[in-house]
């Protein structure tokens, strides 16, 4: 038989028995659309965290020293590693900010303007930031995230020039920047460091850190051993000492491990997902047992009108394929619009903020995930209808023939 001619005998066969053949590739279609929605869904998760870090939180290195570091400490740090590009010192308050009836955590971040690219706070969505004239003279401006603008003006553009009152006074919003972290009930302000100092004083209650962005290419663990050595050094603490300590962190070790966690995650969604493909494997077998039972007679006219076994072969596997490629293009399409309806509905509930993640998510398709899934499906009905091809084929003709 010609591809064409087993290609027309499966649709018929499928034709014949549309209620049964959509109940035996359930499984199929719920087993490739929970694979495509889990997975498109969890990358669209972790590209949405990632791009909350900033486009430079790969090149990102917190330090943190027992022994607070100095502006002069930094000036040292930044001519004894040249691989930084830039370096400074990060300030950090905790206050509560009322509005209406609501109430809400601001984090401020005391961060020079040229030091809002190395903390990724520059990327803007509406307005400006504040210049270097603002942060020496310490004016009360502020830049404030996409999702801290949405939380108390419902978009980017009403935020502009907006009053925040924070502490002893009140900060002028100037910008809204992309990404930041604010879940529910939390906003995080950006403002020049003089400007945290006049607002809080003394009662600054975050230690200061200092915050480098290394350059291109540059091997961030090399770096970090560098710069805790070099801090060491500085203060004059040992390695061994139990009392002082000094650690210098990279961001690419967290977004590594996040992009290690994520993909376990999925791996392991996707394996529980896959159960359905299991089952409906075995439907699909049980079913074209069924057909074999039921074409009995079938068989024996075609064998005795010249078809080799090897046609009756193909002809069983074209069904139980035809089955399976019905299912799988019914599960992708399906997984699509699961991914996106899943995906609206975690950023319409605030599933997003209590991640750490801000704005909507957009789900992560990928094309050789589909493939794969949908080459899982066409497997499927190979593997599984394969036993009842053969046992088809090896009947006898004449019995067949015989056969009431």
């Amino acid at each position: 038989m010609s591809t064409r001619d087993l290609i027309q005998e499966a649709l018929h066969s499928l034709e014949a028995n549309k209620g049964r053949s959509l109940l035996t590739i359930l499984g199929i279609v719920i087993g490739i659309a929970s694979v495509i929605a889990m997975t498109s869904l969890i990358g669209g998760i972790q590209n949405s965290l990632v791009n909350s870090l900033g486009l430079n939180a790969a090149r990102m290195v917190q330090i943190y020293s027992s022994q607070e570091l100095t502006e002069s400490d930094v000036e040292k740090l930044r001519k004894m590693v040249p691989q930084i590009e830039q370096i400074g010192i990060v300030d950090s308050a905790y206050t509560e900010y009322k509005a209406g009836d609501k109430s809400y955590t601001v984090m401020a971040q005391g961060v020079d303007s040229d030091m809002l690219d190395a903390v990724s706070a520059s990327k803007l969505v509406a307005g400006r930031t504040y210049t270097q004239a603002e942060s020496q003279s310490g004016a009360r401006v502020a830049l404030i995230s996409r999702g801290g603008a949405d939380q108390l003006y419902g978009n980017e553009q009403d935020a502009v020039g907006k009053t925040i009152k924070i502490s002893n006074g009140e900060v002028q919003i100037v910008g809204v920047i992309d990404g930041g972290s604010d879940s529910m009930g939390s906003l995080t302000l950006y403002m020049p460091r003089e400007t945290i100092s006049g607002l809080f004083g003394d009662e600054n209650p975050s230690f200061p850190s200092v915050t480098a962005l290394a350059a291109e290419g540059t091997d961030m663990d090399e770096m970090c051993k560098t710069i805790e050595s070099k801090v060491r050094s500085m203060k004059g603490i040992a390695d061994d000492d139990e009392y002082d300590s000094v650690s210098a962190t990279s961001m690419k070790s967290a977004i590594d491990a996040l992009n290690s966690f994520m993909g376990a995650f999925s791996l392991i969604m996707g394996a529980v997902a896959s159960i359905s493909l299991l089952v409906g494997g075995i439907g699909i077998m049980n079913m074209m047992l069924t057909n074999v039972t039921e074409r009995i007679r079938e068989i024996g006219i075609r064998r005795a009108l010249g078809a080799s076994r090897r046609d009756i072969t193909a002809q069983f596997l074209a069904e139980s394929s035809a089955l399976c490629v019905t299912g799988g293009l019914l599960g992708v399409l399906i997984g699509y619009l699961l991914a996106w309806g899943l995906a609206m509905f975690a950023a319409g509930s605030g599933v997003l903020g209590e991640l750490g993640a801000s704005g909507t998510i957009t789900p992560s398709f990928s094309i050789a995930t589909v493939l794969l899934a949908f080459a899982v499906s066409v497997g499927i009905g190979v593997i599984f209808g394969f036993y009842p091809a053969r046992r088809a084929a090896k009947l006898d003709p004449v019995e067949c023939l015989r056969y009431q």
